[in-house]
């Protein structure tokens, strides 16, 4: 089989590089091992993330299928204290900052909803295993698989995009660079499905809500439907192990243990569903692009959950990849030794930035709030809605990364005294 386009992964930053790609007429076969639908967490969108949506004309379909509204993030101190709002507002180059929202996902029904978009918009499912990168003089010409049915079949393709997740498949197959570890490796997430939540009234109801107990100790709060919240705990994975406690145990303890704020909101709740856990995600691969091949959101990184970030790098990386792709598929830096250095260069421009938002939040707590509902509120709410790729910072990410610097020097000067 032979294609313009081989994407491996069939979530929302694979079938979103479809959909981004068949608007440019470039066809893709998407290779995909699981059905459809399947559980996932990462159900918060982002305003950009839902803005890429939109730009894919898909605003009727979100708002037909009733997946809950998103105004904006509460995050919560400890003790419930010191609370402070980012809402979700758009940014228009007449009027400024302006109202807007996004929306929370259930994954099983939105990764389906964009399966059937990608297909129908003519990008070809292979129901398989990504096994092997067929190789080429230094460069990647397609994807070896291994069919659902059985036997394997080779997808040819000018370009192969990298749009796993988790599972990383260029840098297993020995691609990509060598996986590191993260900030936040260090870490296990045990989440599940519970009803019988109280939420914020009226129209903010939906709205995602973060409850910050110690460094890297806090939880989420996600509506799913009008019934189902998703909410999870985020701990460093010694102190579950600590614990010596089930999944199950160590969640509904947490609940009613890691925040006041938290505890008042599940005052007789009911788990709906399985409790799950995934432990050291935090990492990232330094060299992501080449000749043939690049990758996408996850595939090369994943940083820390608490602001929702996952799913929106996976979208928008999609949509500027598929810009990058059809450069390349039209001749532009076919020769060059790296195509697709320009498309990593943005994507670690914008990770960086979020990057610097998190270790400014988990190390400086107070001034970060301090700088996100006083004294920096406006880039604050642009930097929760994604928009983090500018060539120069603006001032308030300036000033998470000089309240960084300091950290880090006193932290130096601390260890040689």
């Amino acid at each position: 089989m032979k294609t313009d386009v081989a994407i491996v992964g069939g979530g929302p930053g694979g079938t979103a590089h479809a959909l981004f790609l068949a608007q440019r007429g470039i066809s893709s076969v998407i290779i995909e091992k699981d059905g459809f639908p399947r559980y996932h967490i990462g159900e918060s969108l982002t305003g950009e993330c839902g803005n890429c949506l939109r730009d894919l004309g898909l605003a009727e379909d979100m708002h037909r299928a009733q997946h809950p509204v998103k105004w904006g993030v509460t995050v919560y101190g400890p003790e419930g204290k010191n609370s402070f709002w980012i809402p979700v507002m758009g940014r228009c180059p007449e009027k400024g900052l302006v109202e807007a929202s996004t929306w929370q996902v259930r994954r099983s029904d939105f990764d389906a909803m964009l399966m059937n978009k990608a297909t129908e918009a003519g990008a070809t499912l292979v129901q398989g295993t990504a096994s092997a990168a067929l190789r080429d003089n230094g460069s990647v010409r397609g994807v070896q698989v291994e069919m659902a049915d059985g036997g394997t079949q080779d997808i040819e393709a000018q370009v192969v995009a990298d749009a796993s997740g988790m599972a990383t498949f260029l840098c297993n197959a020995g691609v990509t660079s060598e996986k590191g570890r993260g900030t936040y490796d260090k870490q296990v997430a045990i989440f599940a499905q519970l009803s019988g939540a109280i939420r914020d009234e009226g129209k903010m109801q939906d709205n995602t809500l973060i409850f910050y107990r110690l460094k890297n100790h806090w939880a989420w709060f996600i509506p799913l439907d009008g019934e189902i919240v998703s909410v999870g705990v985020v701990v460093p994975s010694s102190y579950f192990l600590s614990r010596k406690e089930s999944k199950h145990d160590f969640l509904v303890r947490e609940l009613g243990e890691l925040n006041p704020e938290l505890k008042r909101r599940l005052p007789e709740f009911k788990l709906t569903d399985e409790v799950r856990a995934i432990s050291n995600y935090s990492y990232e691969i330094k060299r992501y692009t080449g000749k043939g091949w690049l990758c996408i959101g996850d595939a090369h990184r994943f940083i820390d959950p608490v602001f929702s970030f996952g799913l929106y790098f996976s979208m928008k990386e999609a949509q500027q990849a598929a810009a990058h792709v059809d450069a390349y598929l039209g001749g532009a830096n076919r020769d060059a030794e790296n195509p697709f250095a320009e498309f990593q260069r943005n994507s670690e421009r914008g990770m960086n930035v979020i990057q610097d938002a998190l270790d400014a939040f988990w190390d400086h707590p107070l001034a970060f709030a301090f700088f996100a509902h006083t004294r920096y509120v406006n880039d604050f709410i642009d930097l929760f809605a994604g928009r983090v790729y500018a060539d120069s910072p603006s001032r308030g990410v300036q000033a998470i990364q000089a309240i960084n610097e300091q950290g880090r020097m006193k932290a130096q000067a601390a260890a040689m005294s």
